[in-house]
């Protein structure tokens, strides 16, 4: 018969991992009532890298607005675009 002993320290590690599941589901849920989304927020959706990122503006497959220097993406555009990948 196999016992498997728990440490603070694995109680301690399932709680880190555990929070940070839960805030990145609750950075998608936010995300997802936003018109507007930001670079890092739309890498986060994504998984993409800034580089992915940059290609997608360049080629036209993501319209993007720049106020400042800060570049916004509508999300209806982004969801347009996980659809017709599918």
């Amino acid at each position: 018969m196999n016992i498997n002993i728990l440490t603070k320290e694995d109680l301690q590690e399932f709680k880190v991992e555990l929070l940070e599941e839960i805030k990145k589901l609750i950075d998608i849920k936010s995300s997802e009532n936003k018109s507007w989304l930001r670079s890092t927020e739309v890498k986060e959706l994504l998984k993409i890298s800034t580089g992915t990122l940059q290609k997608l503006r360049i080629n036209g497959t993501l319209s993007y607005t720049r106020v400042g220097g800060t570049l916004y993406y509508k999300h209806a555009d982004i969801e347009r675009l996980l659809n017709s990948k599918s």
